[in-house]
């Protein structure tokens, strides 16, 4: 068996982010580092609507390129050689090498990749943390303990970049908690780490030797590294000790940008401020907190004062005139503005303080990046990243804290004890912060966002909607506040602008565009007309500030069908097209051209200068528009020997006055290219045969990105067998390229047409459901997409000055105006998808269907499937207790006013306003108010003060109406559940029950727990829950439950129970003990079930009816720390495990024989011995470079074959599809093997390594690899396909056919 991994949509979440101009000089980019090995470039662009002043201009990410590493990205640095006025990326990985990247013009290249070290993420191996020099002369590479690296960057006599040998900064006991560089001006670089000092003490204690260490056998500094670039030495100049806790820095901007350099020290309840021009008592070691410039945060009024809050990112931002303010953000997602207080009276800019001003709450975020334009982006952890625009930046109703306020405190501190512990700290910082409650964004707001599913714990799919073509992939993701349920659809999302009914169903569509004012020179490209052609009549309707109907006064013929239509010119002349002749319409007069004797017009196509025509009995005419614009010329007639059924002239390119090829399908099931140039007026130049009659042709021209911006001309083909085909011709010969790409859309002929998607050419394909194929710029291939709407009978582009991009379609009698959204687009997604969002309560642990009886009252008979979804969060409030202190399901007081000024008020009893109106949202499936969805924000709710504190619920949701809750019940007090399964009991008939797995007061180091129990539900009353009984279980914690042959088969601790239902309780039938740790996953088919381990791997178990005895039948001789599991068929199945690989096992043939108690004198406890037990036999294995947390075997389209779809913990969604023949084995081993060598190498690291990353890769084919075909330069491309034997074109037909096959 051999299977291609096929990249579906990538990871989502973010390792790192930095701001920088890395394509051109005065850009602002974010460059994004992701999990997977992913690196994305995005710019910041606002777009301006030149209709509308008053209007506020729409800024968005737009994605440049993606970049696929094929290794694990650790850290990543933004570097400026000097004279230059673009950036580069430093990245560190798991390569054992620093790379040194640049993306100029967008085109991604590679600088230098040096090897220092071994491959992976080792402790001792640098990679973890990159720090460069903000005037461009060297970097640091640092390892998490030991070793860090200086490079120095440079150029030569030729300009070319430089890196020179590293030279070492290493120090042992040395644990690296974060670098960064410092702003030392021209002077020698300094680059400033944060380091965790340790002793003998200390080491033994982790070890185990001695037992745990205290406080005071570890010291926290700060260390000052410079560069001698006259001695090309680094040696470690100055170090201080810190405040215990301190965990990230941020370079404060140097005396020649107007600040003191030096750097800002985040820690837990406090923030310092460092340099070596301070002079720091330390006592003899003792750490002394007076005198340090350090200020206390302020916290939130119900955060427990015996919990520290730890700040996790800081960022300094530099204005104009030398000013700049630092923001800095904790763990709950509170953000600060720091502002460094300077002695005016001093010659040089020396600190004398700090002021943190509370700016607003935001989700916690991994990177956060502030631009010179006001925008804030920040790369959340959980949930979507946003992208925020200040308003404004002063803060005078803020809580404010100053160091100055702390001092008095601190001394107070230093007096009474020899040193300052974590504690004592903490109770100052509590004493002094100022207290506040979080609210909705009041100085900032959301402009845009990209969506993140990290992290995602579960995936299922299935047609549960009910009315749609395709099966839904119902994700959960998020964690706390920002938990939910993603729908995720396979098509581009769809806006429906307007719909109106129709006199009858119209036979074809047209736009035209309105020319009136080009020879002003003011050029419009917004429609004037949409005509709409019936069987008998024809249909105009003017454009304008509405749609409205005209008559015989826009000159067109009504009382006959339309075949064509177009603007002709610049001076506002039309063209139609109807069965009886050519009608040229100028100011109001209008020229007809007849059809000679009885003949008829069959089809016809018509731009602004040209009009072809096409008769009964294959005679094409062309008419081509006099320079005067005066006049419509017939310029040549040829008969084609065959009935013509669809042409098309095509475009005409910018710049140039007609279209130099026209495109004609022929009812012999063929088509042709035929010429329109003066001197070979309608001479063919060349044919395609096709398997079925053309219904549409369309003549795309696209701009190439990857080939100079070069002009390429596709054609695409619509067929009467509902599928169409898409061909490359030569622009300048017109030869029809070889390997056409066909693709079943439908059961429907399709008809083409050519639209524009976010500024880009494409087309619009209607079959039984709408598509929309188009060129991806990022990746090159050409990507074809449904639309998530309704099956579409004619379709055709529509621009207003309301709508610049949309589609004016008929469906039955119903004309629809629509707009395609393009963010998707805009992001480069290989494939688009469109998601819908559910708001949870909780992180969601597990989900499983249940099927239920509708209501009595209900009219249905059917059964109806539902969700449910076993929700809990560690150290949270249950909803009554927030209830009870005053907070709302949201994490805010319930006295908040409604009323989102920019003031922040620090004031109680001004808040009272906002409690009135205020109540409980039980169905928690929504935002509170959808118009203030620029403000909402997710905070996180107060956090306990003891251990084992838990929230958890569990919800139903009907997939039939758009995931909507009906009900939700929330746990009892410290309750979690952790697991849930649907269960069918042989007693109880067809009914479906909820079993739940709940386990009270666990804590998670160590892990215990002081009870555990399964809940039984009943569904009633069409989706409310009941419980039955409540059963108590021991020997630990319920991971997994499942439905088993008419019983309920837990797993519980390291034991595996089946139960049946009992009018009490459930009732233990019999049970296998001894597992190895726990049990994590269960999944069952017949009298088997595979237990997945939480360490051990897979064991199959059997169960005995005439013995009552569950038996071990097989287990896997690997350990693999199981996260998830899927069945492929009776005997296989695969797994993924923690560390990222994915396994396929199967049980070997007749080893179910050798264990089975033939005698019938088994022990009913009994169990066989491991070495007497068959072992899985390995099939297949791979590396995917993310935890894979839940997969499903399933088709993503009708009727289409199964693959193994998963998801990882960042959000990526996959699938490894089987291949079927030899011949796709041969060619894609051929192409993976290939690309291995052609295929760049941005950080250094082996694709096949990688994919062996913790055991080697086998019988997988790495599909991203492949894929990378596309990206590479046409030599490399010549050279593959040579060694290959095949054409360019034929590969890439065979990827896109590939990917055609699961989608």
């Amino acid at each position: 068996m051999k299977l291609l991994d096929v990249r579906l949509r990538p990871c989502s979440g973010i390792i790192q982010s930095c701001l920088g101009s890395f394509t051109a000089a005065g850009k602002e980019e974010i460059l994004l580092i992701k999990p997977g090995g992913t690196v994305e470039l995005h710019v910041i662009v606002t777009a301006s609507n030149n209709e509308d002043d008053d209007e506020v201009p729409r800024t968005y990410l737009k994605l440049i390129t993606r970049v696929e590493t094929r290794s694990i990205l650790r850290s990543c640095s933004v570097f400026r050689f000097q004279g230059e006025q673009r950036d580069v990326a430093v990245v560190g990985s798991d390569s054992g090498a620093v790379s040194v990247v640049e993306f100029k013009d967008g085109v991604f290249g590679i600088l230098h990749c040096t090897e220092f070290g071994k491959t992976g993420c080792r402790r001792a191996t640098p990679g973890q943390y990159v720090a460069s020099d903000p005037k461009g002369r060297a970097i640091m590479i640092a390892a998490i303990e030991k070793r860090k690296l200086v490079y120095v960057l440079n150029r030569d006599a030729a300009g070319k970049p430089t890196i020179a040998s590293p030279l070492e900064a290493n120090r042992g006991r040395a644990i690296t908690l974060a670098t960064v560089g410092i702003d030392n001006g021209f002077d020698n670089p300094i680059f400033a780490s944060l380091e965790m000092q340790y002793d003998d003490e200390y080491e033994d204690g982790i070890t185990g030797e001695t037992g745990p260490s205290n406080e005071s056998s570890v010291e926290i500094q700060l260390a000052y590294y410079e560069l001698d670039l006259g001695l090309n030495h680094v040696s470690r100049r100055w170090a201080s000790r810190t405040l215990n806790g301190a965990c990230c820095l941020a370079a404060v901007p140097g005396v020649a940008d107007g600040g003191p350099g030096g750097v800002l020290v985040g820690s837990e309840d406090w923030l310092e401020y460092l340099h070596d021009t301070l002079d720091i008592d330390t006592m003899g070691g003792v750490l002394r907190v007076s005198g340090r410039i350090c200020c206390a945060l302020p916290r939130r009024r119900l955060h427990p004062k015996d919990r520290s809050i730890l700040v996790t990112n800081i960022t300094v931002h530099r204005q104009k005139k030398s000013r700049f303010f630092a923001l800095a953000q904790t763990e709950l997602g509170d953000l600060y503005k720091i502002t460094v207080q300077l002695d005016p009276a001093a010659e040089t800019p020396t600190v004398v303080g700090l002021e943190a001003a509370l700016l607003d709450t935001l989700p916690p975020v991994s990177s956060m990046n502030v631009s010179k334009m006001g925008f804030l982006f920040a790369a959340s952890e959980t949930g979507d990243h946003h992208l925020y625009q200040f308003q404004r930046f002063d803060l005078p109703d803020a809580p404010k804290c100053l160091s100055n306020d702390c001092q008095e405190e601190l001394k107070k501190l230093d007096n009474s004890a020899s040193s300052s512990s974590l504690a004592k700290l903490r109770a100052v910082a509590a004493k002094v912060a100022p207290v506040f409650d979080p609210t909705d964004l009041k100085n900032l707001r959301k402009v845009h966002k990209l969506e993140n599913f990290s992290p995602t714990t579960g995936v299922m799919i299935g047609e549960l909607a009910g009315d749609e073509v395709s099966p839904q992939i119902y994700l959960m993701s998020g964690r706390g506040p920002t938990s939910s349920m993603q729908i995720i659809r396979h098509g581009v999302s769809v806006t429906e602008l307007a719909v109106s009914d129709l006199p009858g169903v119209p036979g074809a569509i047209y736009t035209v565009m309105d020319n009136t004012n080009s020879e002003a020179g003011n050029e419009s490209r917004n429609d004037r007309f949409i005509v709409v052609s019936f069987a008998d009549a024809t249909l105009v309707l003017s454009v304008g500030e509405s749609v409205e109907e005209v008559g015989k006064e826009s000159g067109f013929l009504t009382n006959s069908p339309t075949l064509a239509c177009s603007a002709l010119g610049d001076d506002g002349a039309l063209c139609q097209v109807h069965p009886a002749g050519v009608r040229h319409i100028l100011r109001g007069n209008t020229k007809q051209w007849h059809c000679p004797g009885l003949k008829r017009i069959e089809c016809a196509s018509a731009n602004r200068y040209q009009v072809v025509i096409a008769l009964a009995g294959g005679e094409v005419i062309y008419f081509e528009l006099d320079p005067l614009g005066r006049s419509l010329m017939e310029s040549a007639t040829k008969d084609l020997k065959a009935d013509v059924c669809c042409l098309d002239v095509g475009t005409i390119p910018e710049g140039r006055s007609r279209s130099i090829f026209a495109a004609v399908g022929c009812r012999d099931q063929t088509v042709r290219i035929v010429s329109l140039q003066k001197d070979k007026l309608l001479v063919q130049h060349s044919s395609i045969a096709l398997k079925s009659r053309p219904q549409s042709v369309s003549l795309v021209k696209w701009l190439s990105d990857r080939n100079g911006g070069d002009e390429e001309l596709d054609l695409v083909v619509g067929l009467d067998d509902g599928s169409s085909l898409r061909s490359v011709v030569d622009n300048v010969t017109g030869t029809i390229g070889t390997g056409a790409a066909a693709r079943f859309l439908g059961t429907r002929p399709v008809s083409v047409s050519t639209i524009s998607v976010g500024s880009n050419v494409a087309t619009l394909l209607l079959s039984s459901r709408p598509w929309i194929g188009r060129h991806d710029s990022t990746s090159g291939k050409y990507v074809m997409s449904p639309l998530s709407y309704v099956p579409l009978d004619h379709g055709c582009s529509f621009c207003s000055e309301m709508i610049r991009e949309g589609i004016v379609a008929t469906a039955g009698n119903t004309l629809r105006i629509l707009s395609i959204d393009s963010a998707a687009i805009e992001a480069g997604e290989d494939e688009a998808f469109n998601s819908q969002r559910v708001n949870l309560r909780y992180t969601p642990r597990q989900m499983t269907l249940l099927s239920i009886t509708p209501d009595a009252s209900s009219q249905e008979n059917n059964r109806k499937v539902v969700i449910a979804v076993a929700e809990s969060d560690y150290n949270e409030y249950s909803f009554e207790a927030k209830e009870a202190i005053g907070i709302d399901e949201h994490g805010r007081r319930k006295t908040e006013k409604k009323d989102q000024g920019d003031a922040m008020d620090m004031d109680d009893d001004s808040d009272n306003e906002g409690g009135e109106g205020e109540k409980k949202n039980e169905d928690d499936d929504g935002d509170d108010d959808e118009d203030d969805e620029e403000k909402r924000t997710a905070i996180r709710g107060p956090i306990p003060s003891g251990k084992g504190n838990w929230g958890s619920c569990v919800r139903i949701l009907d997939p039939a109406n758009q995931c909507a809750t009906l009900d939700c019940v929330e746990m009892g007090r410290n309750e979690a559940a952790l697991c849930c399964a649907s269960v069918r009991f042989h007693s109880k008939g067809r009914e479906s029950f909820l079993a739940i797995g709940v386990v009270a007061g666990m804590t998670l180091h160590p892990l215990r727990q002081t009870g555990s129990y399964i809940l039984l539900y009943r569904i009633v009353g069409g989706g409310r829950l009941k419980l039955l009984h409540r059963t108590t279980v021991d020997d630990g914690p319920i991971l997994a439950l499942a439905h088993f042959e008419g019983r309920l088969l837990a797993g519980i601790g390291n034991s595996l129970r089946l139960y049946e239902m009992g009018k009490r309780q459930l009732l233990r039938k019999c049970e296998l003990r001894a597992l190895s740790t726990y049990v994590k996953t269960i999944q069952t088919v017949g009298d088997r079930a595979f237990v997945g381990d939480m360490i051990q791997s897979i064991r199959i178990v059997r169960y005995e009816a005439s013995a009552n005895r569950l038996a071990l039948v097989a287990n896997d001789p690997c350990p693999r720390m199981i996260v998830c599991q899927e069945m492929l068929d009776w005997n296989t199945i695969a797994v993924g495990d923690k560390f990222g690989c994915i396994s396929i096992l199967r049980l070997p043939e007749a080893a179910e024989l050798s264990v089975m108690d033939l005698s019938g004198t088994g022990s009913l406890w009994d169990t066989s011995k491991v070495d007497m037990v068959p072992r899985l036999e390995l099939i297949a294995q791979y590396y995917v470079g993310e935890v894979v947390t839940g997969m499903t075997r399933s088709a993503l389209v009708a009727g289409g074959s199964d693959s193994l779809i998963y998801v990882t913990v960042a959000g990526r969604v996959a699938a490894l599809m089987p291949l079927t023949s030899r011949d796709d084995v041969d060619f894609y081993e051929q192409l993976e093997s290939a690309l291995r060598t052609h295929a760049p190498r941005p950080t250094g690291r082996d694709p096949k390594a990688y994919r062996s990353y913790y055991a080697p890769a086998m019988h997988v084919i790495d599909g991203d690899l492949c894929d990378a075909f596309n990206g590479l330069s046409h030599s490399s491309q010549t050279q593959i396909a040579d060694a290959l034997g095949r054409e360019i074109g034929s590969i890439k037909k065979k990827l896109e056919d590939t990917r055609n096959t699961l989608l």
